[in-house]
């Protein structure tokens, strides 16, 4: 048996420490915030609730996996549901796309009414990423990346001087179906000509997968995970910040807390590893990402009724999500915007013809750094700094021995099912205690 410490309790840190505790490890997790969840959390107000970070997933069965590899399956504890719509994309020049997930067939109908012939491109896009995710999936985000074993295809992927920018000019002469296969790492702060096209694959996993939340907020999983690492008999300790590694001869012998040493034969990094000096200087030219402008509303009142998520293109570009929860009659958004913000999110918001202002009853602001700052890091990982930059990313082991890298700050992709397969990888490479 093992002694573990895990640094961070946001959603990559505590499934980390759930398959590492029920794997048999003494395993003990600190979060300097006052609760587990970081973006996986709940934002509240005047009887409002938000998602205080995503609002969907991709993926289910990465989440079903932790949940049945850790105890009670997901389906006993969470409402997990598939949404009809990814979302609805609207363009500049007043056309829509409403982008179904989980169907080919649906998403080849629904960008056809874009323009004819667009749906085959679309099609044919997205299944170009087939073959790649596989790739991805078997050597890259399920099994521990060696360089001297690694297939030469994922080699020359991640090699590849092809950015996504390029990859998208190339294929696609109308421009809303490249604002529309670049939206989510747009909006994880990225500039599409130094992302590699790999990272593109996110459009593969939604026509195959879908889209999932669940009905009154995605935090209900937070929720759960904390739930099941007390089943599992993990120390959590709040309010306590690790503030470096303690190491001798290059090992890790314990982490550094304002309260004193805490011994450990490994350790689990699952924030940003630039916060602990004894790993900094390993990844001193990676930054993160910024997460976009965040406004919450509670609306009261007649609202329009939207789909869980808009996307209203322009600069800023804006995202409406309405998954909230709200007291009777009224409504709880999210705003989200990213870009030149040069007015107010809601003013913004009402010149694309969704004007609440006269609505709002509860209202909390969230700048990029402000939300960094309360979770320890970007639920969106690290900033891509080139097509050639996926390797800059420690996990699952670093350069110190005993030392482990899960979460976003680990992994080649954003959101949940990424930060689960990071965690997956930890516990892949601790093995049985």
């Amino acid at each position: 048996m093992a002694r573990v410490v895990v640094i961070g309790g946001g959603f990559g840190g505590m499934a980390a420490a759930a398959r590492l505790a029920k794997l048999g490890h003494d395993v003990t997790l600190v979060e300097r915030a006052d609760t587990l969840g970081g973006a996986l959390s709940t934002v509240e107000l005047d009887g409002f609730a938000w998602d205080a970070g995503p609002t969907s997933t991709l993926m289910p069965a990465v989440v079903r996996d932790l949940f049945r590899k850790s105890g009670r399956p997901l389906e006993r504890e969470v409402d997990l549901q598939p949404l009809d719509l990814v979302r609805e994309h609207r363009f500049a020049d007043g056309s829509a796309l409403r982008l179904p997930g989980g169907s080919r067939a649906a998403q080849l109908a629904a960008v056809d009414g874009l323009g004819a012939g667009l749906g085959q491109q679309w099609v044919d896009h997205v299944a170009s990423y087939g073959d790649t995710w596989e790739l991805l999936r078997r050597e890259w985000f399920e099994r521990p990346f060696d360089e001297d074993v690694a297939p030469r295809e994922l080699i020359a992927l991640l090699g590849s001087r092809e950015s996504l920018a390029k990859r998208l000019r190339r294929t696609f002469r109308d421009e809303r179906l490249r604002l529309v296969a670049g939206h989510r790492l747009f909006m994880d702060g990225h500039d599409l000509r130094d992302v590699p096209v790999l990272a593109g694959v996110d459009v593969y996993l939604e026509q195959r997968f879908g889209a999932w939340t669940v009905p009154g907020g995605l935090a209900a999983l937070g929720t759960a995970m904390a739930e099941r690492l007390a089943l599992r008999g993990v120390t959590v300790l709040t309010r306590t910040p690790a503030t470096d590694l303690v190491t001798s001869d290059g090992r890790v012998s314990g982490v550094r807390t304002p309260g004193g040493r805490l011994p450990a034969d490994l350790v689990v990094v699952a924030v940003d590893p630039r916060r602990l000096p004894a790993l900094a200087p390993h990844v001193s030219r990676t930054m993160p990402a910024i997460p976009p402008v965040v406004c919450h509303v509670g609306l009261e009142g007649d609202v329009p009724d939207l789909p869980h998520e808009v996307v209203l293109h322009g600069d800023p570009l804006l995202v409406v999500r309405t998954g909230g929860r709200a007291p009777g009659g009224g409504a709880a958004w999210t705003v989200l915007a990213r870009g030149r913000i040069a007015e107010d999110v809601l003013t913004a918001l009402a010149r694309h013809g969704i004007d609440v202002r006269s609505r709002v009853v509860a209202r909390v602001d969230r700048g990029p750094r402000d939300l960094v700052e309360r979770w320890g890091g970007s639920p969106h990982g690290m900033l891509w700094q080139g097509p050639r930059t996926a390797r800059t990313r420690l996990g699952p082991t670093t350069p110190i021995r005993g030392v482990l890298a899960a979460g976003a700050h680990a992994t080649t992709g954003s959101g949940l099912p990424f930060a689960g397969l990071s965690a997956a990888l930890v516990a892949e490479v601790v093995g049985r205690a």
